[in-house]
């Protein structure tokens, strides 16, 4: 036995063959296992095994020990020498690591579930790979900027999660200065809050300047919880020669124009004096800034860096959208790939790979924003007033292999990228590693295997037609995905009773 460095233990076990008999589950499994409920397996105590598991910094031949949705035992090594007592699973040279954790989703329930909605955004996570996401306080309605808002959002999720879901609050102009309504939110569960610093296209949801952000941030420091902010801002400066008139709305350049990297660059600027207040002494410290979905990757990343440098309490995430695609190969009239902010071209797309994979950038998420199709405006291909927004969750892990093979990325960065670091941001301590004591949320995938994303593959998103990955082929099939110890889904097919837990901070 083995002691971790945080007093878990992980078992290396060397069995004489004589000594029980297994039962055995290969991959490809037949399309039932014989469980019902909340897991395709009827067993809550079991093994599983394979050739490539991403454990302990490592990366080889391992079994893993499920026992009561915990993590109980690692034995690493040439497994297939030992025999166990337990039901194994064994998936041969498929991969075996923790399941993602998508900190920044939009499942849009209450109020729009014809949007997306709890148990399709689920379903499509977790055929996805991913175990865990944290749902954003807008595109829902009402919006979760308070402790009644929060208990909405828990009613319409109840019986709907097939992954665990935890939830952001929203830090707006109505509660950033009443500590006690940010309290009460904060006491109620959410994992942190959520800030706009430019209109967020939902209207009860305005947007914040830097001083409702500095006030926020003082409430966050007494729960050392972050505050997430969506960076862009108009600058006050800025010399808008687009006369919309004389403009193509069905030009991608045409939009693109509209959200420059200065507006980026200006919110980053704007934050200056919140970051400093997060470094050690300062007046919210304990506090963590974190910037989602970062595409500007020169003035604003820079500034950021430095900050990092100097001492504050800074994370950074980008998407995968922007590492896939570049401004110059976006179609015209495609509004499939509308986003704010946008998707830049090529050279800003291989900077962002650069600072990705030098850490300056922490993490990726999906930014899944949804909408039905009609406000894509698809056949009109309208940029300027189609729905911004990349449909996603599904397809985040096979599209950041497939581009990042280029770039050599390895599984064990892909692990760090999607769920050691986001679960440090959410807050919880139990997920985002296969070490003993941990949740069992584990993804089982094959990432030689390609296939086209096209009509033929089954996509379990609300709408299936209005996402820009259609047509890409890709590399990386997931097999399985366990959530606490739960098959919830495997083979195409989902677990009959969803059975994830809504997460609340305490």
């Amino acid at each position: 036995m083995v002691a971790s460095a945080k007093g878990r233990l992980v078992s290396v076990l060397a069995v004489a063959a004589a000594l029980a008999a297994v039962l055995l589950y290969r991959a490809p499994f037949s399309k039932s296992l014989g469980g019902e409920g909340c897991s395709l397996l009827p067993h809550d105590h079991f093994w599983v095994a394979s050739d490539r598991v991403v454990t302990l910094g490592r990366v080889g031949p391992a079994a893993v020990e499920v026992k009561g949705g915990l993590i109980n035992a690692i034995a690493v090594g040439d497994y297939r020498s030992f025999v166990l007592r337990r039901p194994l699973l064994d998936y041969g040279d498929a991969v075996i690591m923790p399941g993602l954790i998508d900190v920044h989703a939009h499942l849009d329930e209450p109020g729009r579930a014809e949007w997306e909605g709890f148990s399709t955004g689920t379903r499509a996570a977790a055929a996805g790979g991913i175990t865990t996401l944290v749902d954003m306080p807008l595109n829902s309605f009402p919006s979760t900027v308070s402790e009644e808002t929060l208990k909405l959002k828990l009613e319409a999720a109840q019986d709907k999660l097939y992954v665990d879901v935890g939830f952001w609050g929203g830090l707006v102009p109505e509660n950033a200065f009443n500590p006690s309504a940010l309290e009460g939110l904060l006491n109620a569960g959410v994992l942190g809050l959520k800030s706009f610093m430019c209109p967020s296209g939902i209207n009860d949801f305005p947007m914040t300047n830097s001083t409702h952000i500095e006030e926020g941030l003082v409430t966050l420091a007494k729960y050392k919880r972050p505050l997430l902010i969506h960076a862009e801002r108009i600058p006050e400066a800025e010399d808008d020669d687009m006369r919309e008139d004389e403009l193509d709305p069905r030009s991608y350049m045409t939009y693109l124009k509209s959200r420059p990297p200065s507006w980026e660059e200006s919110a980053i600027r704007d934050l200056h004096r919140a970051m400093k207040d997060t470094e050690s002494g300062g007046r919210s410290e304990g506090a963590h800034i974190h910037i989602v979905h970062l595409s500007d990757a020169k003035t604003s990343l820079e500034l950021m860096k430095d900050a990092k440098r100097s001492g504050a309490s800074l994370s950074i995430e980008t998407c995968p959208h922007y590492l896939a695609f570049s401004s110059e190969e976006v179609p015209d009239g495609d509004t499939r790939f509308k986003c704010s902010p946008p998707i830049r071209d090529d050279t800003n797309r291989e900077n962002l790979w650069k600072a990705l994979l030098d850490g300056h950038i922490d993490m990726l998420s999906s930014d899944h924003s949804p909408s039905t199709p009609d406000l894509k405006l698809m056949e009109e291909g309208n940029f300027l007033r189609a729905w911004g927004g990349i449909s996603s969750l599904q397809f985040v892990l096979p599209v950041t292999w497939s581009y990042g093979r280029k770039y050599g990325i390895t599984l064990n960065q892909l692990s760090s990228w999607w769920s050691e670091n986001p679960a440090k941001l959410a807050g919880q301590k139990n997920k985002g590693a296969i070490l003993p004591g941990y949740h069992a949320d584990i993804v089982v995938w094959k990432p030689e295997t390609e296939f086209q994303l096209d009509d033929s593959h089954v996509i379990y998103h609300k709408h299936q037609n209005i996402s820009a990955y259609l047509g890409k082929q890709l590399s990386g099939k997931v097999l399985s995905t366990f959530v606490r110890g739960n098959l919830v889904f495997a083979e195409d097919k989902h677990a009959n009773v969803a059975c994830g837990v809504p997460i609340l901070a305490k």
